[in-house]
């Protein structure tokens, strides 16, 4: 380990820090949740002063508590709050959602978390159908572990390429953010585009 490295961070404040920053954008999406965790991945496993396991431990708890409290804010805020959560949302986007929360159920929850732009609108779909919680919590707890696994694996393969955690922590940061912005552009370009040649619907004189 470096010198730079030595006394840089260690468990006491690298886990909290981890914990809330992945819980606090969660919740209020001023934190890139995913670099919060990849940085935190990769100084593991070159500076070995936060343990791996910890780390997606934590980055699960707290990616699956930023979810609880939106869908409760979700499901029991009041219009206001709801208005809240949806700010930046396409109305076409969150009704598309609800249909197929009304289809598929977890399997939203858990797709949700993972594809782009996916996350509020499912959680709003959740709330407004009043979701119940021994559904949601299972499901969200296997989504939000499924998204640190991702997520920390960018973090896990800067820290094989350099020795330097800090230099491993500035490519997890730098991929992870990568990957948001090409999940934005595509989630932006899906609530775009309509679905290509739509099957025209059958009129009184077409052959059946």
């Amino acid at each position: 380990m470096s010198p730079l490295a030595s006394g840089w961070i260690d468990g006491a404040i690298g886990y909290p820090i981890l914990f809330g920053g992945v819980l606090l954008g969660s919740v209020v999406p001023v934190v890139p949740t995913g670099a919060v965790v990849g940085a935190g991945a990769a100084f593991a496993v070159t500076a070995h002063e936060l343990n791996l396991t910890a780390v997606l431990v934590l980055a699960t708890l707290g990616a699956w508590t930023g979810d609880l409290i939106t869908f409760t804010i979700c499901r029991f805020g009041g219009p206001s709050a709801v208005r809240w959560v949806a700010r930046g949302q396409h109305a076409e986007r969150i009704e598309e959602v609800r249909e197929q929360f009304r289809r598929h159920g977890w399997q939203i929850v858990v797709v949700g978390r993972l594809l782009p732009a996916g996350r509020i609108p499912v959680l709003l779909a959740a709330g407004a159908l009043a979701y119940p919680w021994r559904r949601l919590l299972p499901a969200s707890l296997l989504a939000a572990f499924l998204w640190a696994v991702a997520y920390a694996s960018l973090g896990v393969v800067s820290g094989g390429i350099f020795d330097s955690p800090l230099v491993a922590v500035l490519l997890a940061t730098v991929l992870v953010l990568a990957v948001g912005a090409v999940r934005g552009v595509v989630g932006a370009r899906r609530r775009r585009d309509p679905d290509p040649d739509p099957e025209p619907e059958p009129t009184a004189c077409d052959p059946v």
